[in-house]
This record gives structure tokens, C-alpha cells and sequence, in this order.
């Protein structure tokens, strides 16, 4: 399984996949949360996309990627058991960070109509034992059957494409990313925007 992002986040201690996620997260302005045993952090774009880390507190992670316009957005069609196999070969421990919970901006709820149980709709699951990165058995198989570009449909190269792993991760290469797409009206709102998010980075440093 070759794929340019995988390979650079796989790459990445996770002292700096928590930093660059916790620095992500308070650019989208996204709050923090705490759920039963692990700590979310979160990025969207506005738009429908979106990357969800849940970092356990025994060193495993929990990472959903949705992008809204995909083959992988099953949240329209409500087919809570196709989502459900989604999981299938990920810890249950992590699986009950998002099962049953309540839904978010990021993750709405999928439901069971015969049981009433819910679980969160990513078109991207993925997870970190505490040594490499998997991506789950159950998305895998299904991308597989389908004959469907995983990374590309699951949003896992378009959500993660903000956090530069493997790149330089600066407020300037930020700033830059962000000029590029029209951000800022004069150089000064560029110079203020750049003074805040070298904040940001500071604090998470």
C-alpha cells in the first residue's frame, strides 16, 4: 500500500502528530474535548471535510477522515451497518470512543434502526497501536470489493494535507497556504494574521 501521506504521517513521532493535530485544531477553532479515555482533537474545513484524532490515554490513536463529496459518504444513504464494518479490525477500546456518543460538527451519528445504538460516519478509519498506523480491516476489504482509491475517497489525502507531515510545519508555511487561497485583503491583515498563529504555535511548542 504506497501512498505519499501515509508514508510521511507512518514517519512521524507522535509527540509531533499530537503537536500538529492540537496546532490544526485551534486554527479551525475547534474546542478541544475530553471524552472517557482519550482526548479529541479535530480539524474541518467549513465546508463538509474533516479529520478527527482521538489520542488514547494508553498511546493508541483513533483517526476519521470524511469528505462529504466522496463514494465513502454514507451518512445521506443511513446505512448504519456498512458503517459499523468500517471499524471492523480496529480495538473495541477505540471503537467505543465513538459509539453511542453523542455527534459533533465533525462526526454526526449513524443509527441502528433496529437497536437504537449509534456510531460516528467517517469515510476514513484509521488507527496507531502504539508502535505504526493501520489503516482498519473493514474500510480496507471495502475499497477493495468496491475497487475504490481508499486514500482518495476516505478524504485521507485532502484532510490531511493541512498538517504537512513530512513538510515544514511553520506559522509561515501556514501563512503561505493560506495566502495562496485569497485569505488576506493587504500585506497587513497577512502580517496580523502571521503574529497570531506564531502565538498558537508557541503554545504548542
Amino acid at each position: 500500500m504506497s501512498n505519499a501521506m501515509w508514508d510521511a504521517l507512518a514517519a512521524t513521532p507522535l509527540a509531533e502528530v499530537r503537536r500538529r493535530a492540537a496546532i490544526m485544531d485551534e486554527l479551525a477553532e475547534v474546542e478541544p474535548v475530553t471524552v472517557p479515555g482519550a482526548h479529541r482533537l479535530a480539524w474541518n474545513d467549513g465546508g463538509g471535510q474533516s479529520a478527527v484524532w482521538y489520542f488514547a490515554e494508553d498511546g493508541r490513536v483513533l483517526l476519521l477522515t470524511f469528505d462529504h463529496e466522496s463514494a465513502l459518504n454514507l451518512y445521506a444513504e443511513g446505512d448504519f451497518a456498512l458503517q459499523e464494518s468500517f471499524y471492523e479490525g480496529v480495538p473495541e477500546p477505540l471503537v467505543t470512543l465513538v459509539r453511542d456518543r453523542p455527534e459533533n460538527y465533525e462526526s454526526l451519528n449513524l443509527t441502528d434502526s433496529g437497536t437504537g445504538r449509534t456510531i460516528h460516519y467517517a469515510g476514513g478509519v484509521f488507527w496507531y497501536d502504539g508502535t505504526r498506523w493501520h489503516v482498519a480491516d473493514g474500510l480496507t476489504e471495502y475499497c477493495r470489493r468496491q475497487q475504490m482509491d481508499l486514500f482518495g475517497e476516505s478524504g485521507f489525502d485532502y484532510c490531511l494535507d493541512a498538517y504537512r507531515f513530512g513538510q515544514d510545519f511553520t506559522p509561515q508555511t501556514v501563512v503561505a497556504a493560506r495566502d495562496e487561497d485569497g485569505w488576506y485583503g493587504d500585506e497587513k491583515e497577512k502580517e496580523a494574521d502571521l503574529s497570531s498563529i506564531r502565538e498558537i504555535f508557541t503554545r504548542h511548542s
